[in-house]
């Protein structure tokens, strides 16, 4: 064993440092930042690239309200609020073990591998009843190091899958995905309106649809059907013109119903997405099931109780997901049974500019974004740029 005083790890680092609620320029680029020290029990990791989520807009934002509606501020959904200024964001980190706390085994040291980005209350591996994680409640990989449990960062050593590639595949996008299918109890033969498919927990969703043996539908922009159903999905339903969608998505399915709506947008269309499930309901061999961790569309959404409950429309509300979750993805990760859809990589200096992108990124936008530490970038950042060729 060893404690983290043999490390060589340099005393300060590079990070990037929200510093509180508002726009971009509430983000902060530093090269003066403490180094943390692991702790017993926790690893410490070169982060090499740490993709980017929408969770990270909306956290700096403040758009997480959960009473009144023009709240701004961040869930604390364990009771007192959790993110505190400064604070390091980014959840899904993808790097190398290089030093590590008291009680953990010194083998791990030159490891790789990717971050289960929970903030877990306990010690429960099916249940997740206050979920957190890191770069919200506690720092995370916008920077050159992050200290975490030892058994939260999975060694995945796959050859194949560049860094970049890895950090593609984090638990933020593929957990709250995965998380999604098991509340809706999502199996094989059943179809599956997969909402805001181009983006990170849509691309997820849509292979893990496939792994299970579940057939998914895409919503999204027409441009991008040919990569989505190149990804798994069994077609692509164009989410413009409102007064036809049901239609057109009933005729993609030869007029059976879809059985379960995966939907992170919300809005005006979660009428519409129950429309899709409710028809034909006396040769449906399951509930309708309505499973939602977005609202990209708008967060509120105006529903008839009636509708509800007569057609007995199962509601998950998901966030986050559980230790088992996480244990099974690393596992389809290493078996190469997921994917990652990897759009570009940016500087950790040039966050600034990969949070413009983001919002107002083209139709030719699939995948995430990851972000790389500057003093990585030539290995693990330039082959992934925006102009690279």
């Amino acid at each position: 064993m060893a404690d983290a005083t043999t490390r060589s790890t340099p005393p300060t680092m590079a990070a990037m440092l929200l510093t509180g609620h508002g726009g971009i320029e509430k983000l902060e680029y530093r090269q003066d930042v403490a180094t943390p020290e692991p702790q017993a029990g926790e690893v410490l990791v070169q982060v090499t690239a740490t993709a980017k989520n929408n969770t990270d807009r909306k956290a700096r934002e403040g758009l997480y309200p959960t009473k009144d509606k023009g709240d701004v501020t961040s869930f604390a959904m364990g009771g007192e609020p959790t993110l505190t200024f400064p604070r390091i964001q980014g959840a899904d980190v993808a790097g190398r073990v290089v030093a590590v706390g008291e009680g953990v085994d010194t083998s791990r040291i030159g490891e790789r591998g990717l971050l289960d980005f929970n903030l877990y209350a306990d010690d429960r591996r099916d249940i997740n009843l206050t979920p957190d994680y890191y770069g919200h409640g506690a720092d995370g990989g916008y920077a050159e190091y992050i200290a975490v449990p030892s058994d939260q960062f999975h060694h995945v050593p796959n050859p194949e899958l560049h860094d970049a590639e890895l950090a593609a595949m984090g638990m933020c996008s593929y957990q709250t995905a995965y998380h999604m299918m098991t509340s809706a109890g999502v199996g094989a033969g059943e179809r599956v309106l997969v909402t805001g498919a181009s983006g990170g927990v849509g691309t997820a969703l849509i292979q893990l649809c496939r792994v299970v043996g579940a057939i998914p539908y895409a919503v999204s922009q027409p441009d991008k059907a040919n990569a989505l159903i190149a990804l798994g999905a069994e077609a692509v339903i164009d989410r413009g013109d409102l007064p036809t969608f049901v239609d057109r998505v009933l005729a993609t399915t030869d007029g059976q119903p879809i059985d379960a709506v995966m939907d992170l947008v919300g809005g005006e269309m979660t009428n519409l997405f129950i429309d899709t499930m409710i028809v034909d309901m006396q040769h449906r061999k399951r509930y309708p099931r309505l499973s939602i961790a977005g609202a990209s569309g708008g967060n509120l959404s105006e529903i008839m109780w009636t509708r509800i409950y007569l057609y007995q429309v199962q509601i998950f509300g998901v966030s986050h997901g559980t230790r088992e979750e996480a244990q099974q993805l690393i596992a389809w990760i290493r078996s190469g049974e997921l994917k990652p859809v990897l759009h570009a990589a940016f500087k950790l200096s040039e966050l600034h500019d990969a949070e413009r992108y983001f919002v107002n990124r083209g139709s030719n936008y699939l995948g995430k974004i990851v972000i790389v530490p500057d003093s990585q970038w030539e290995s693990h950042g330039a082959p992934f740029a925006l102009n690279a060729s």
